[in-house]
């Protein structure tokens, strides 16, 4: 039943004693990068990540990984530039190796990805001190950039690719979702604008309580309810 969301404190008690305690909590939990040093990758890194994180949606991660050599291999290591020389034919001939996931569509994602990449570039120093400079506080307002202008990154898709390179954001788990549900702070489909902002304004306040990154509040929230699917958290 919905009730008063609880402050971060009790949440982090909870998840301290579900854990083995405050130290063995802090082993679990883990943190964004500094924007600073965020800035500094390079967004061929930026490309291969969210190229990664399309084909490993809705497939076996393990399998993904297992192949990542071969689409480095024949995606020149997701130079954006060569990647946009690609023709369509091209990608028809690249998807069809067998070095890595024959997945045409998702294929043309590569190109369609290094394109808003590249149109970022026009306007900022680098696709990635645009991540870095977008401000955490509305976070879902990035997701919905990537979803907008890229290809197959709404959903969770593009919000595990900013965790994974290290950007500061809170992740909609099965765990997160629960809580979140049961306690009223949106009532509506998760992806929805309403929703979202509201999950937002919640985080928001769960900072401003705690001093904590996203990244690490949405860990401790998971860590203090459900199932604890941690694997997904880190």
């Amino acid at each position: 039943m919905a009730g008063t969301v609880e402050d971060f404190a009790a949440i982090y008690r909870r998840a301290c004693e579900r854990k083995g305690g405050k130290a063995a909590l802090q082993a679990l939990v883990s943190k964004p990068l500094a924007p600073a040093k965020l800035a500094t990758v390079t967004d061929d890194l930026w490309l291969a990540e969210l190229s990664k994180k399309v084909f490993q949606s809705g497939f076996v991660w393990r399998v993904v990984r297992q192949k990542w050599p071969g689409f480095c291999d024949i995606f020149f290591d997701f130079n954006v530039e060569k990647i946009l020389l690609l023709s369509d034919e091209m990608l028809e001939l690249k998807a069809a190796d067998p070095r890595i996931i024959r997945n045409l569509n998702k294929v043309f994602t590569i190109r369609d990805n290094a394109l808003m990449i590249y149109d970022v570039q026009q306007h900022h120093p680098s696709f990635a001190s645009f991540i870095a400079d977008w401000p955490s506080d509305n976070i879902v307002g990035l997701w919905a950039y990537l979803k907008k202008h890229g290809a197959r990154l709404g959903g969770n898709t593009g919000p595990y690719a900013l965790r994974a390179m290290g950007k500061d954001t809170f992740l909609l788990t099965q765990d997160i979702e629960g809580y979140l549900r049961a306690y009223g702070v949106f009532d509506g489909g998760i992806n929805s604008q309403r929703s979202l902002k509201q999950i937002q304004q919640q985080f928001n306040l769960w900072q401003q309580q705690s001093g904590l990154s996203l990244q690490e509040i949405s860990q401790i929230v998971a860590f203090s309810c459900g199932e604890n699917h941690a694997g997904m958290q880190r």
